[in-house]
């Protein structure tokens, strides 16, 4: 049985992420410890889900401590010290729901998960009458954005002058960015800053195409920078004083480079994952660091296992995939609105134009080539030695799909996905159209070679 993607389990509610589900997963859950929080993003199945989630974890001996709607990262504080369960579908349409599970901030790991899958196959009882746990409330929003206020201002400094606007995807973004931004000094405007279930301000994955509300309204306003957030609050896009999207390779460079910079540390490390950008390589190495590849959705997994970092002789100042972070001194979770006070403080302290100008920014692609999940298998086999063959000049890995790296500093990924029918290719290189066109044609040939 395989509940668990990439980002915990999500789907739609009437037929996969039913409460029938959650109940099981909340008595499945409870085996693993005796305390934890519970959250939801602003779904309208959201509390019907907690609620089978609630009876699930108690009927299992486990007490549970209510939170209501809060965002992602605020469920992830919340865990520290125990366990967690967020009932979000993050950027998904409405009518989907899912569940994330947390130990002491960091998300389950896959061994973690696959535990409770295994519970959730043979099934359990619920533990005697006597030993069913209670239920608490608890608010953590004002500590938290407490605290992410106190770790912005100790890293850079205040946001006094800056003006921003900020899109919260009628998600749960709307309780903690604003207010953030605000008591670090910054003139803060909302759009889409109630939360409602039903997204109707614009879809809630944050897009160049979905903020287009958000990219007008600065380009048109007295603004120095954009901030987009999805329906749970752990996704990030920065947009420019001309409404422009900056690339989240880009964003992840500048506050990868920051990070380096800060750490006194013999030997800083950032954390990302193959399908980003070589631009990262470049500013943290020119900062003194180095970075290191985790397979996409491991970041927390590959934090544990990069050389060093266990006997401290390495320090990971940041980890992060494409529009999600993780700010370690902060905390193991990824957190979207620590991302927005630390962008703002940068950008009220240099500017972002000074930020961006030493970020080499190459042509960028990702394109999607059909491929039945049953010949994955194959022609991810295949293309181990075709791509090679097709590309001799470029240095080859292969632990999280297939990279190639050029001499010139360009590179492709080819991978396939974990969720869709498809094996995805990532290129970024001056001729990126040459160069996708060509690998698309390996991929191509291998997959109708494949058995």
């Amino acid at each position: 049985m395989e509940l668990f993607g990439t980002a915990g389990i999500r789907g739609p509610v009437r037929t996969e992420v039913t409460p029938s589900l959650a109940l099981t997963l909340g008595r499945a859950a409870a085996a693993d410890g005796s305390d934890f929080v519970v959250g939801r993003d602003g779904r309208e199945t959201g509390p019907a889900i907690v609620s089978a989630l609630e009876a699930g974890l108690l009927s299992g001996g486990a007490d549970v401590v209510r939170l209501g709607a809060v965002p992602t990262p605020a469920l992830a504080y919340a865990s520290r010290d125990r366990r967690g369960i967020m009932v979000t579908a993050s950027h998904n349409p409405p009518a989907d729901n899912g569940l994330k599970f947390f130990l002491d901030g960091t998300e389950y790991d896959r061994n973690a998960e696959r535990e409770i899958e295994s519970r959730v196959e043979s099934g359990r009882s619920p533990v005697g009458w006597d030993r069913w746990g209670t239920t608490t409330r608890s608010d953590v929003l004002e500590a938290y954005r407490d605290a992410v206020v106190g770790y912005v201002r100790d890293e850079i400094g205040e946001c006094e002058g800056l003006r921003v606007a900020v899109d919260c995807g009628n998600g749960t973004a709307s309780l903690v960015t604003p207010q953030v931004l605000r008591e670090l000094g910054a003139t803060v405007t909302t759009l889409n800053a109630s939360i409602d279930g039903h997204f109707p301000g614009r879809g809630s994955k944050p897009t160049g195409e979905t903020l287009g509300d958000l990219r007008a309204f600065v380009a048109d306003g007295p603004f120095d920078l954009g901030l987009g957030h999805d329906g749970d609050g752990d996704r990030i896009v920065v947009i420019d004083a001309e409404g422009d999207v900056v690339h989240e390779d880009t964003v992840l460079a500048i506050v990868a480079r920051h990070y380096t910079e800060a750490s006194d540390a013999a030997d800083p490390v950032v954390v990302s994952t193959p399908n980003a950008s070589g631009r990262i390589d470049e500013q943290v190495e020119s900062a003194g660091g180095r970075v290191e590849r985790v397979r996409l959705g491991g970041l927390n997994e590959g934090m544990r296992d990069v050389k060093g970092a266990s006997d401290g002789t390495s320090t990971i100042v940041f980890a992060a995939e494409p529009w999600k972070h993780v700010h370690p001194r902060f905390g193991p979770w990824i957190d979207a609105t620590v991302s927005a006070g630390i962008v703002s403080a940068l950008t009220a302290d240099r500017g972002l134009i000074d930020l961006r100008a030493p970020v080499r920014e190459r042509p960028y692609r990702k394109v999607s080539v059909d491929c039945p999940d049953q010949k994955k298998s194959a022609v991810m086999s295949a293309l181990e030695s075709r791509l090679p063959e097709a590309f001799p000049e470029a240095d080859i890995e292969t632990e999280y799909g297939i990279r190639l790296t050029f001499p010139d500093g360009a590179w492709t990924l080819v991978r396939p996905s974990g969720t869709e029918p498809y094996i995805r290719i990532y290129a970024e290189s001056e001729a990126v159209d040459e160069l996708v066109e060509s690998v698309v044609e390996v991929v191509e040939d291998s997959n109708g070679n494949a058995a």
